[in-house]
Formats: structure tokens, sequence, C-alpha cells
């Protein structure tokens, strides 16, 4: 569900956030764990419905805990030396990817609860780590929306189902 037209600032930004991620969970339904994990991109092998569940929890991870309160990023996969591991779930299932992704976005929720629009990461090593929470929520937005749209085709690649986009 959108936010309202005129709430403030804060609700809107999580307000949108929490409509993208809703998305990402709409687009998983019914899908079984064999096209969950189906790649229908011959040059990108690792763009399945899973992978993409998987990349957004650890992007979640990233963002709200590495980023902004310097937590540490060694559970991250994507901190790692292999390329896309956060998107390397083979024998993972869908249900476990998804509980992970709730588990994590209700712990972002958590995080931002403390924060102001106004504060920035605590992390040093990276550059970003300068961000704003409210930009942070930004890009989440946008990170968020954009993979949702690839689930969205590849989603349809996989069966045919589509709605929405």
């Amino acid at each position: 569900m959108r936010p309202d037209y005129t709430a403030d600032e804060r609700t809107q930004l999580l307000g949108w956030l929490d409509m993208q991620r809703s998305i990402i969970h709409w687009k998983c339904e019914g899908l079984s764990d064999e096209d969950a994990h189906r790649p229908v991109l011959p040059s990108s092998p690792l763009m399945t419905a899973a992978g993409l569940v998987s990349h957004m929890r650890w992007v979640e991870h990233c963002w709200f805990e590495v980023i902004l309160l310097n937590r540490p990023s060694d559970t991250n996969p994507q901190f790692g030396d292999v390329e896309d591991a956060d998107m390397k779930v083979e024998g993972i299932p869908l249900r476990q990817l998804l509980d992970e992704y709730d588990r994590q976005c209700a712990a972002s929720n958590e995080i931002l609860a403390t924060l102001s629009l106004d504060d920035t990461g605590l992390d040093q090593e990276f550059k970003a780590g300068a961000a704003s929470v409210r930009w942070v929520l930004l890009h989440m937005i946008e990170e968020t929306a954009r993979h949702a749209g690839h689930l969205d085709a590849v989603r349809e690649l996989v069966d045919g189902e589509k709605g929405y986009y």
C-alpha cells in the first residue's frame, strides 16, 4: 500500500520502502523451489527469484547494519572474495530466504526507529559511510524497486505470472 499523500517525510520514505519490500514477497507467491532457483537469462545464471531475494536480504544488512551502524561486515557475503556470493543460493529453500529477508527488514526497521533522517553512517571504511539516513532510505527504495522489477521479469519468464509492473 502506498503511503498517504500528505504524510510526513519519514512516513512516506518508510512507506515506499515497505511497499517495495512487499512486492518482493508478492512476486514469489506460489513459486516452487525448483522455479525459484531456475535461471532464465543465459548471460546471468544467478538472476533467479531465490538469488534476488537473498541479494535483497544482504543489501539491507549492508546499508543499515554495516554502513549506518558500523557493525561487522564479515557475515555478509557481499564483502567476501567471491563475486556475487550473496546470489549463490543453490539448495536453499525459497521460504527460508524469504524468512531471512523478513528478519533482516525487521532489523533494518528497528535501526531506523533509532535514527533521524539527518544522521549519517558510522562506517569510516567506505565513502558511503558519510551518507545520511535520508540518502540511504532513498537508495534502498531505488534498489528494492529495481530488483522488484527484475523479479517481475524473472517471474514472467519462469511461469508467465505477471501483474502490477
